[in-house]
């Protein structure tokens, strides 16, 4: 089940990153919305109901989700550069985004387009990012630990390819 739960295996965050790492990671990420949209376009509604694993979210929900995660990603990093008081990261109800009728009812063209956007944006300004800015730190709650902006430009990535591989296992 484990492999099916982390198909790439977890999340692992590096104390640092180097600028060619970090130039990699990015690059994941400002790919991985032609890549969905490669795999997930042309869908019929029956496979964009099917589900990975028993109790799993649908290839449709995974879609919404990445979407909505990495416009959560973007408004966190804009947060932590902009707001000297923002120690806690922002959190969502994860389970409860994807159960919402837009998650469920919307066409993932919807998403897709969105996903588009935001990573131009959150590319752009992860590739900005100055040493000092990629060293700004916050506190997840849920993880019960503090992330460079470096450490979450890695864990985008990571997101990014984890969910891919999700789609990809109900497909099959």
């Amino acid at each position: 089940m484990d492999n099916r739960k982390f198909p790439i295996g977890p999340f692992v965050c590096q104390d640092t990153y180097s600028r060619d790492e970090l130039a990699k990671l990015i690059a994941t990420i400002e790919t991985s919305p032609a890549t969905y949209r490669q795999v997930v376009e042309k869908l019929s509604p029956d496979e964009l109901a099917r589900t990975y694993r028993e109790g799993s979210w649908s290839v449709q929900q995974l879609v919404h989700h990445v979407a909505d995660i990495q416009l959560l990603h973007f408004f966190r990093m804009k947060k932590a550069l902009t707001e000297p008081d923002y120690e806690t990261v922002t959190l969502i109800n994860m389970d409860g985004w994807a159960a919402t009728p837009d998650a469920n009812q919307a066409p993932i063209e919807d998403s897709l387009v969105l996903f588009e956007g935001v990573t131009q944006r959150y590319v752009r300004l992860g590739k900005s990012l100055t040493d000092d800015q990629l060293a700004i730190r916050y506190y997840h709650p849920v993880r019960q630990r503090n992330y460079t902006q470096a450490q979450a430009l890695a864990m985008s990535a990571w997101h990014v390819q984890h969910h891919l591989a999700h789609i990809r296992l109900a497909l099959e």
